[in-house]
């Protein structure tokens, strides 16, 4: 009897850990498919929304034409901070760091480090002067400076019924002179928006 019951109980044992290994399923995918498992906020949007950022903010006329009016310099822009106003909790670093990405990978414009890099980079030449040979230390005061920032902010506009759930993000973006503070170009990206059809959404 007892050799009955710790067969029943090895056997149940087996069934749960058969249930629970087979209960978890991956699939690999291409880096660029579109997914959208949940309705909010994705890899997906971000290379969207970035993608028309960059190709708005290079054929916009200041700075297409600038290197023809500035003897072909091309413009240093650096890419400053996106704020989340969203409802989600959104890592926009992820945002800037694909919009740094794509516009130096356009060889359309310079790029400078960001407030936080330079300040690594800082450490490193200051640290030079002390440690290294003359001939090799990298000078200080001979920073390339930033005409132009980008930065902007995210938002979303959720509309529900409690079944059907409407979310519209806008992407806003600013491109503005660092020596004059105007804005030279500007864009406003509302093109993620998503229906999500659920016997419960979340209000």
């Amino acid at each position: 009897m007892k050799r009955v019951v710790l067969s029943a109980v090895a056997l149940s044992a087996a069934v749960i850990f058969s249930s629970c290994e087979s209960s978890q399923r991956v699939t690999r995918v291409s880096a660029d498919s579109v997914t959208d498992i949940g309705g909010t906020w994705n890899d997906t949007d971000v290379r969207i929304v970035a993608d028309q950022i960059v190709a708005g903010c290079l054929a916009s006329p200041r700075i297409a034409e600038y290197p023809a009016n500035h003897g072909g310099k091309l413009p240093v822009i650096i890419v400053g901070s996106y704020r989340n106003k969203s409802d989600e909790h959104l890592d926009t670093e992820i945002i800037t760091k694909k919009l740094e990405a794509a516009l130096v990978n356009s060889g359309k414009v310079e790029f400078v480090a960001s407030s936080s890099e330079r300040d690594e980079v800082r450490n490193e030449r200051n640290d030079q002067q002390i440690n290294s040979s003359e001939d090799t230390a990298k000078s200080l005061g001979n920073e390339t400076g930033a005409d132009f920032i980008l930065q902007g902010s995210v938002k979303t506009i959720v509309d529900t019924d409690g079944k059907i759930m409407s979310r519209t993000y806008y992407v806003t973006t600013e491109l503005i002179n660092i020596e004059t503070n105007k804005k030279i170009w500007m864009d406003d990206n509302s093109s993620i928006k998503k229906i999500i059809k659920s016997s419960s959404v979340r209000m």
